[in-house]
């Protein structure tokens, strides 16, 4: 990313946190015929099943041989994710698609909740042209420059403990970067970022991926874009980077595999805690995690108020609790925060 529905639900607080409501999106076949790629799906040949059964293989009709290896660099390296996929420990989450463009793959995967696509269902793009980030703002990830990724997850936790689902899975990114060589952190609620000044001369972080989770009847679907191989040219906005620039070379086929590894952990954990962040570790971890802990910042709240002050912890509604200078202390669960230093 770059920058049978249940009855209407007001997004509210929870727009803020990355969960939206998709509503009215009728049933639709997956269209897997997209920029000259052909798409074929076939059973993992592994014995040991991994976290998804079936992978849609792409493959380039400008290729230099005959078995569809792709030469630019950027395209999806097939026969690494397939090996990845089948050597994954066994998760029981699956399929996995891999379409060469798509317009967003949160349209796509919420398209087959309605088509009964199961928890871990999982849409991959090697480019996204029309995706959407927070505050629906655009988020687009040009050809083989990013990892673009949706989820589908079908939690049985009370309702009201879902807003964790865009924090949990900024943390399973924030891993399964880290396991690349990449150390980032979230800024709240669920920016994935690297810490110190922008490229504008702000006082940063720099953003390198972002989540957007939407609730479709009594599913999730969890978006992940992370800025992989973006040049300095192709940032959307000076307060962005990627991998690349950060002198990092990662493995988008390697990335997949991993987030979808520290997410099912991390899901697993809190669905069996009954979504109580707290007790099961979350609320911690994401602690930890999270940049904007003791930074100033300035939070712009529904309704165009703001508040600034010192970002100091997180409750276990995941709001962002901000001391401000009167002394007071603001609860923030919905907004835009911008560090301020």
């Amino acid at each position: 990313m770059r920058g049978g529905v249940a009855p209407r639900l007001e997004v509210g607080e929870l727009a803020g946190r990355g969960l939206g409501v998709v509503l009215g999106r009728g049933p639709r076949r997956l269209e897997l015929r997209r920029s000259g790629h052909r798409v074929t799906s076939r059973p993992s040949r592994s014995r040991r099943r991994g976290p998804v059964s079936y992978l849609s293989q792409v493959t380039s009709p400008d290729s230099a041989d005959g078995d569809g290896r792709p030469e630019d660099p950027r395209e999806w390296r097939d026969d690494v994710l397939r090996r990845a996929l089948d050597g994954a420990g066994d998760g029981g989450w699956g399929p996995v698609v891999v379409l060469g463009s798509t317009g967003s793959t949160n349209a796509d995967a919420a398209d087959q909740v309605a088509e009964g696509a199961p928890e871990g269902f999982t849409v991959v793009a090697d480019e996204q042209t029309a995706g959407r980030g927070r505050l629906d703002r655009t988020w687009t990830s040009p050809y083989g420059a990013g990892l673009a990724m949706s989820v589908v997850l079908r939690p049985v936790v009370p309702d009201e403990s879902w807003g964790w689902v865009p924090l949990t899975a900024g943390l399973a990114v924030v891993e399964a970067l880290a396991r690349q060589g990449l150390r980032c952190g979230l800024k709240w609620p669920n920016d994935v970022v690297v810490p110190g000044p922008d490229r504008a001369g702000g006082p940063g972080p720099r953003k390198l991926g972002g989540i957007l989770v939407e609730r479709v009847g009594r599913a999730l679907v969890v978006g992940i874009g992370v800025n992989t191989g973006l040049r300095a040219d192709e940032l959307p906005v000076p307060t962005a980077t990627s991998a690349r620039l950060e002198g990092v070379a990662v493995s988008r086929e390697r990335l997949v595999v991993d987030v979808l590894d520290a997410l099912r952990g991390r899901y697993a954990r809190w669905q069996q805690g009954q979504g109580d962040a707290r007790r099961t570790g979350l609320l911690d971890e994401y602690g930890a995690a999270c940049v904007t802990l003791g930074a100033e910042v300035r939070a712009l709240l529904p309704g165009e108020r703001s508040v600034e002050g010192t970002a100091y912890a997180i409750d276990d509604q995941g709001r962002l609790l901000v001391r401000t200078g009167g002394g007071g202390t603001e609860s923030v669960s919905a907004g835009d925060v911008t560090h301020l230093r």
